[in-house]
C-alpha cells in the first residue's frame, strides 16, 4: 500500500491522531446493552487523501468506513467482514472490508458522485436511490461465508445499518456515523457509536436505550472540539453506568503491493502480456481499488513476465 499524505499536514499533526483513532468497547445498564465508540479522523483523513475525494464522498464513504470499523467490534483473531451497498442512484454502489485487527479499506463505486443539485448531509437516500444493503462475515476457520442483505430504506448509512440489525439478526441497534467538515469542506473531526441490546434486556433498558439515544449529540463533533473518547463515554452515558471494557487500535490499511500486482500481471496468458507489449503504453500503471495505491510496470518488467510464461 502506498499512502498519501492528507495535504497539509504535519508529522506532529499525523502522530497525534493516529494515537487517537481508537475503537473503544463498552457496556452499558450493567450488561444490558454493548457498545463501540470509535475516533476516526486519522482513518478518514487517510482515506480522503488517498482515494483523491471531495466532500461528499469523503461524507459518503466516511460513513462506510466508520459503519464497518465499529461493527468489526465483534470479529475476533482473522475474522473479516465486507459491507457492500448496490444501487440505481448516482453513488452506484461502495464496498468496503473491515478485520479484527481494526483495518478498514475500501472503495466508492462513482468518484466524483455525479450530483446537479446541492445534498443535504443529514439526507443521502438521493444518492443511492433504491437497492439494497449486503453484510458479509469472513470467520475463521468457517467453510463458507456468512451474508445478510436488506432494503435501502433509511436516509443515510446509519438508518439502513439499524434496519439490517433488526431484520437479519433479530437485535435492536442504533448507530450514529460522523464526519464534520469545515464550510470549505475541510476534515475537522470523524468517529461514530453503534449501541447494541444484549439478549436478555429488560424493557427498562430498552426505554432507557431509546431516550438516550434520541438525544445524543454529534460524535464527530465532539471530537472535533476535543473531547477524549473517555470523557465522552462517561459524560454522555452516565445514566446508564458505562463499563469501559478496552480499546484497540483503528487504521485505513491494505496489503496490496507491487509484488502483488505483479504476480496478478505474471498469471495472465502468454498472448495477453505479448498484446500488452504490443500495443499498451508504459509504464503500465495498475490500481487497487480498495486503496487507490498505484504500481507502474516497465516495458522490461512485463518482457521478463512474458518470457516466464513460455
Amino acid at each position: 500500500m502506498i499512502k498519501r499524505t492528507p495535504e497539509g499536514e504535519s508529522l506532529r499533526s499525523r502522530l497525534e491522531q493516529s494515537v487517537k483513532d481508537r475503537l473503544y468497547h463498552f457496556l452499558l445498564d450493567y450488561g444490558a446493552v454493548r457498545g463501540a465508540l470509535l475516533h476516526a479522523a486519522r482513518l478518514v483523513g487517510e482515506m480522503r487523501a488517498n482515494h483523491e475525494l471531495g466532500p461528499l464522498e469523503t461524507l459518503v464513504l466516511g460513513h462506510a468506513y466508520i459503519g464497518a470499523a465499529l461493527m468489526s467490534v465483534n470479529l475476533k483473531g482473522d475474522d473479516r467482514l465486507k459491507l457492500q451497498v448496490h444501487c440505481t442512484g448516482p453513488a452506484r454502489g461502495l464496498s468496503v472490508e473491515s478485520n479484527a485487527f481494526g483495518e478498514v479499506r475500501g472503495y466508492l463505486a462513482e468518484v466524483p458522485i455525479p450530483v446537479r443539485e446541492p445534498v443535504d448531509p443529514s439526507d443521502l437516500s438521493p444518492l443511492f436511490a433504491e437497492g439494497v444493503l449486503t453484510v458479509t462475515r469472513f470467520l475463521a476457520g468457517a467453510r463458507q461465508s456468512f451474508s445478510g442483505q436488506v432494503a435501502l430504506e433509511g436516509r443515510g448509512l446509519a438508518e439502513n445499518l439499524t434496519h439490517y440489525f433488526l431484520a437479519s439478526e433479530q437485535a435492536g441497534s442504533f448507530f450514529q456515523l460522523s464526519v464534520r467538515l469545515d464550510p470549505r469542506g475541510e476534515l475537522l473531526g470523524a468517529g461514530g457509536l453503534f449501541l447494541q441490546l444484549l439478549p436478555g434486556a429488560e424493557q427498562a433498558s430498552v426505554d432507557r436505550l431509546e431516550k438516550l439515544s434520541a438525544g445524543l449529540p454529534s460524535v464527530g463533533a465532539a471530537f472535533a472540539a476535543g473531547l477524549p473518547a473517555e470523557e465522552l463515554l462517561a459524560e454522555w452515558f452516565a445514566p446508564m453506568n458505562p463499563l469501559l471494557l478496552g480499546s484497540r487500535r483503528v487504521a485505513f490499511m491494505c496489503h496490496c503491493s507491487a509484488q502483488r500486482f505483479g504476480h496478478f500481471l505474471g498469471a495472465l496468458p502468454r498472448a495477453e502480456l505479448a498484446d500488452i507489449l504490443e500495443k499498451d503504453p508504459f509504464p503500465v500503471v495498475t490500481t487497487c481499488s480498495n486503496c487507490n495505491s498505484r504500481y507502474s510496470f516497465s516495458r522490461a518488467q512485463i518482457e521478463r513476465l512474458h518470457r516466464e510464461r513460455e
